[in-house]
């Protein structure tokens, strides 16, 4: 009998005490050992050009020397304290210094707990209990967030379909669902249901779809019109797309946003940034017992994070650090048209220079029902066979960093020639 390997080693014990063999975020079946630059090696020794990067921490790539440093500094002085400290306060006001919404932050430790914080905000300010999110938009893993993510059961609009088990019924009452890029069924929808809804939630990219020419502009109008908080998830986005994120690029300006990824340079940290008089609600001497949102959390504003962070923005703002990224993939995403249209194979390449995908389809794509329409069986073969040449990358992105080489490219294409003839 043939030797198991590392990896199958590592499944076996994996799944006798972890629910489904893994921490529910990517093929449980892969164990990455390390991660260098633009590469990462898995626990059998193979090495890959990295496009998943920690699902878009790692911007700079891995094990940057200038973010270690600070880390290795700020270590002995301390891991956490559950308490104020300076690094956090710096980070604070640089996120206020680059991202045009927020007056003030509130750090967290995850992405999706800014999500909840921030529709709890909208409802705290509002005096209203309906959340409006849109088909297919990702907000984390609380219960509003799981409403309608991927549905696979598509329903008549504005009906919210859960995504989990474990979800009360009140909370789908409470939840109104719209398709991404239709100001005008999003208009009617508010004409019934504006005076009820505390907040709009949305991705500006939503997860690799581009917002159509004026659809945030329109939202934020009407968001104007009836009261409602306007929320930007720009968990992904932000420090991504510009350095005042994609509300900087898209020229729309949210009354929150929710940060994370990036701001922590590897280490979790999020955030909930936004207007002054929203939030207040995180302060009770302003608010009143009444209207204030009770927050904390045991590494909320952890100084490691907070100086990783920092030291990844202050890179970000060198020159040339957007154009150098911008181009890395744009030269991707060329690599990727070139081969599969020489295969003859429908698609269509979807998303942002700094965040995009393949989608098999021979229809632009608009909306999660475009995605899902698409031929999933073809993409995971695609995907398959990039792996297996040493492309690293999700089902659903490709994330570009700074680090990528003139190696890495050659690698890439070869990878991305022989997927596209695989499935020609």
């Amino acid at each position: 009998m043939l030797d198991k390997t590392p990896m199958q080693t590592l499944a076996e014990r994996a799944r006798a005490v972890l629910p489904a063999g893994g921490f529910g975020n990517f093929d449980p079946t892969v164990f990455i050992r390390e991660g260098k630059g633009s590469r990462v090696w898995d626990e059998d020794g193979r090495e890959y050009v990295d496009y998943l990067i920690g699902s878009g921490p790692m911007l700079l790539g891995h094990g940057h020397p200038e973010v270690l440093e600070v880390v290795a500094e700020q270590l002995p002085k301390g891991m956490t304290f559950f308490a104020n400290n300076a690094p956090g306060v710096e980070l604070a006001e640089e996120i206020c210094r680059a991202v045009p919404c927020a007056e003030q932050v509130r750090f967290l430790s995850s992405g999706g707990e800014a999500d909840m914080y921030a529709m709890r905000l909208a409802r705290a300010h509002t005096g209203r209990d309906k959340i409006l999110k849109f088909e297919g938009g990702y907000h984390g893993m609380s219960a509003e967030a799981q409403m309608s993510l991927a549905p696979t059961r598509l329903v008549n609009f504005p009906q919210a379909v859960p995504d989990s088990a474990g979800i009360p019924e009140a909370v789908r009452a409470e939840m109104l669902i719209a398709p991404f890029n239709d100001p005008d069924y999003l208009e009617s929808l508010l004409k019934e249901h504006g005076g009820d809804v505390a907040g709009i939630i949305v991705e500006p990219l939503q997860r690799i779809i581009p917002p159509a020419p004026g659809f945030l502009q329109a939202v934020r109008e009407l968001c104007d019109r009836y009261g409602i908080v306007l929320i930007f998830d720009e968990v992904v986005t932000g420090f991504r797309f510009a350095y005042g994120g994609a509300q900087e690029a898209y020229g729309v300006t949210p009354d929150l946003c929710t940060l994370g990824k990036i701001i922590g340079g590897g280490f979790p940290l999020a955030a909930v940034a936004g207007r002054k008089d929203i939030m207040d609600h995180f302060d009770k001497a302003i608010v009143g017992a009444d209207k204030w949102l009770m927050m904390l959390g045991t590494l909320s504003g952890n100084p490691v994070a907070a100086v990783a962070g920092l030291k990844t923005m202050e890179i970000l703002r060198r020159d040339g650090a957007y154009a150098t990224l911008r181009a890395h993939g744009e030269r991707l995403q060329a690599m990727f048209a070139r081969h599969l249209d020489a295969a003859g194979v429908a698609h269509r390449i979807v998303g942002h220079p700094t965040l995009f995908d393949v989608v098999f389809t021979d229809r632009d794509v608009r909306t999660y029902r475009d995605v899902l329409a698409a031929d999933a069986k073809k993409s995971a073969a695609f995907n398959a066979v990039l792996r297996a040449n040493g492309v690293f990358k999700s089902p659903g992105k490709v994330y570009p960093c700074l680090a990528l080489t003139e190696a890495d490219f050659d690698l890439t294409e070869a990878a991305i020639e022989k997927a596209a003839a695989a499935i020609a």
